[in-house]
This record gives structure tokens, sequence and C-alpha cells, in this order.
């Protein structure tokens, strides 16, 4: 088996990284456009998929480069949100006064003319969901019924034939774990 020299491997990832802008460039920045407000912030996160594309070493490799393409587009947009503050995110969240991070506001906004708040939006739901999944089942049930239904703690009791006292101890453990899994996304928008 002949083994390639440098320079023809240099130009065969060349040749293929040409080869990937070509079929998909048009297509990633149509993607982009519509998580992103500005045209200019599309083509820098464009331009960043591109920059890590050309690092890999082993793009003949890749089952589905489209895949991955729109996988490292995806995580490049919400790294872009990460990076940045943005304030039109941080006039819905808020810590009321007992400390409680409340994000209830920017889950019920339009987004319709701001992809920002969209982006946060699927990913507070998808942390949401994630960390809900993690508590135990009874506690789960309430804090979705409390919370996401909109039933009281006493209604909740009364259906589940429980003290209010134990069912004011599930969702208090629920908002603790909660509290700690999504603090992240918090964080991230005040840095």
């Amino acid at each position: 088996m002949e083994s390639l020299s440098l320079q023809q491997m240099t130009e065969k990832k060349s040749a293929s990284i040409t080869e990937v802008v070509k079929n998909y460039g048009s297509q990633l920045l149509r993607f982009i456009n519509s998580k992103v407000a500005k045209a200019e912030d599309a083509e820098d996160i464009l331009q960043e998929v591109w920059f890590q594309t050309s690092r890999l070493t082993n793009l003949d490799e890749l089952e589905n480069v489209g895949a991955w393409l729109y996988s490292v587009t995806r995580n490049k947009i919400i790294d872009s949100y990460r990076k940045k503050k943005s304030e039109s995110l941080e006039d819905f969240v808020y810590q009321d006064e007992d400390g409680e991070l409340n994000v209830k506001d920017i889950l019920l906004a339009d987004d319709t003319n701001n992809p920002e708040i969209g982006v946060f939006k699927e990913m507070f739901w998808n942390e949401l969901m994630k960390a809900l999944d993690e508590l135990p089942e009874k506690q789960r049930r309430v804090y979705i019924q409390n919370e996401l239904e909109d039933k009281t703690l006493q209604e909740i009791a009364d259906e589940e034939s429980e003290n209010i006292k134990t069912i004011i101890s599930r969702k208090s453990y629920a908002v603790k774990h909660l509290r700690k899994k999504l603090q992240i996304l918090y964080d991230d928008l005040n840095d």
C-alpha cells in the first residue's frame, strides 16, 4: 500500500472541505438565519462551523456529514447565545424576593420576532424535561400539576389523598432539584 505524502493528504483534505462547503453552505446559512436575529451573526456562526470542519482530520470517515454539520451548527448557535449577554432575555429572567428563579415570563413570551428568545425557550424546555426526568415520580407529578397545570397544592393533596404537608414537601424537593439543575442556564444569561 502506497503512503500518501503530506502534500497529497493536504490537497485531498482541501478538496473534501471544498465539496462540503459547496454542498452545504447555503442551506446551513439559511438554517442559522432562521435562528439568529442578525445576518452578521449568522455569517460568523457559519464561519466557526467551517473552521471546526477544517480542523477535522477524518472528514471522509464521517458516516453522515450533513447530520454532523447540523449538529455542530446547532451547538455553535447555542454557544453564541451563551457567549453574548442578551439584554432581551435578561428582561424576562429574574429572581423574585424569595430568591426563586422565575423564567415563566420568558416561556410565555412571543418569540416570533425574536429568535434569541425562541432558542432560549427551546434550551430551557430541554433542560427542564431532563431535570424533571431525574425526579422521583411523586415529586415530578406534584411539580408538573402545580406549576404547569396550575393546580393548587391543596387540590393535588385532595386528588392524591395525601396530607398537604406531604405535597408541600414533595414540591419543595422538586424545586430545589430543578433550581440546582437550571441555575446553569440562569448563570449563562448573566455572564
